[in-house]
């Protein structure tokens, strides 16, 4: 884990357990682990103010709650 750098700035990375992901501060953008290898490529990695996958606080489609357009 101490030999991985973030692909962009070459500084340290961070493992976020939660998310599954190698989080770089500087860049902020979080490189996800999948299957257990790193995917260290800028075009996977999740700006880090972008939720998180799998995360619940999606907006709706409509604002009254009921689906409609």
């Amino acid at each position: 884990m101490d030999l991985l750098v973030c692909p962009l700035c070459k500084g340290p990375l961070g493992h976020d357990h939660a998310t599954h992901e190698l989080v770089c501060a500087a860049d902020r953008l979080a490189f996800p682990i999948r299957d257990g290898i790193a995917v260290m490529l800028e075009s996977e990695a999740r700006n880090l103010d972008a939720p998180p996958p799998g995360s619940t606080n999606a907006a709706s489609p409509s604002a009254d709650g009921n689906g409609a357009v």
